[in-house]
């Protein structure tokens, strides 16, 4: 089951430096939600409190609400550990385990959770990920093979396959595709469309086309300037903030005249 996320007055710290400042959105779920900005302004940072891989970080903490299935992340008896398992996340980098198999990378996350699981079931959930990825095709005869064997394309099919197989409810990515060449960037888009079938979506992205491609909802953040915080300007849906947002600098920074 995928859901809705509601971010309320969240404020993101390192230290005492304030990196992100009283975010409040609606995430809804089944959808694509494009986080789009400058470099610097804070959406990495933002996406990262959304699994709580932003604490892992020394120093960093948050301040206010992100409530799924009416359950605050951030609440004193919530386990960190827990809300990952239901908040996968795929990096900028395709990042493969190098000395595991294409089979074993898909389970990687399964054993990290404990979970003792039979060699048919392990068979079953390794096929059901990778032709979720769409992926399965391509590698079926040769899962044995080192996941770093494949092309970097395969490689982040593979990490989406590996975020996927643990059954989280929500999909963060984070410029999931800066990596890849457009053959490869157009599979992972593709997947993403079918994807939100399933799960919650959430991509950071710097490529306008490709917000306006994938998401239904996008988010524009921005940065007053070096050392100030970044901020949500706006969100609505991506049509919308596309063709006429409300806010100057969401248009200047959509049309290119930014910076």
């Amino acid at each position: 089951m995928s859901k809705r996320i509601e971010v309320n007055d969240l404020n993101v710290y390192y230290g005492d430096f304030l990196a992100v400042e009283d975010v409040s959105m609606t995430i809804e779920a089944r959808s694509v939600t494009a986080l789009i900005g400058p470099s610097g302004c804070g959406k990495s940072t933002f996406l990262r409190t959304l699994n709580r891989m932003h604490e892992v970080i020394p120093g960093a903490r948050v301040k206010g609400k992100a409530v799924m299935d009416g359950q605050n992340l951030y609440a004193a008896d919530v386990d960190p550990v827990e809300v990952r398992r239901q908040v996968g996340m795929v990096f900028q980098r395709p990042n493969p385990f190098p000395t595991m198999s294409i089979a074993e990378n898909v389970l990687a996350g399964v054993k990290l959770n404990n979970k003792r699981i039979s060699k048919s079931d392990a068979e079953d959930l390794v096929e059901q990920s990778l032709s979720k990825a769409n992926l399965w095709k391509e590698v079926k005869d040769r899962l044995a093979r080192p996941g770093s064997s494949l092309s970097g394309g395969q490689q982040q099919r593979l990490c989406i396959a590996r975020a996927i197989a643990v059954k989280p409810d929500v999909l963060l990515m984070d410029e999931p595709c800066s990596a890849l060449d457009p053959i490869s960037t157009l599979a992972i888009e593709d997947l993403m469309a079918e994807l939100k079938d399933d799960y919650t979506i959430v991509v950071v992205t710097h490529n306008m086309q490709q917000a306006a491609r994938v998401s239904d909802r996008t988010a524009f953040f921005n940065i007053a300037g070096t050392g100030k915080p970044g901020k949500l300007i706006e969100m609505d849906d991506t049509s919308t903030m596309f063709s006429s947002p409300s806010q100057q600098a969401t248009e200047d920074y959509i049309s290119g005249r930014f910076g």
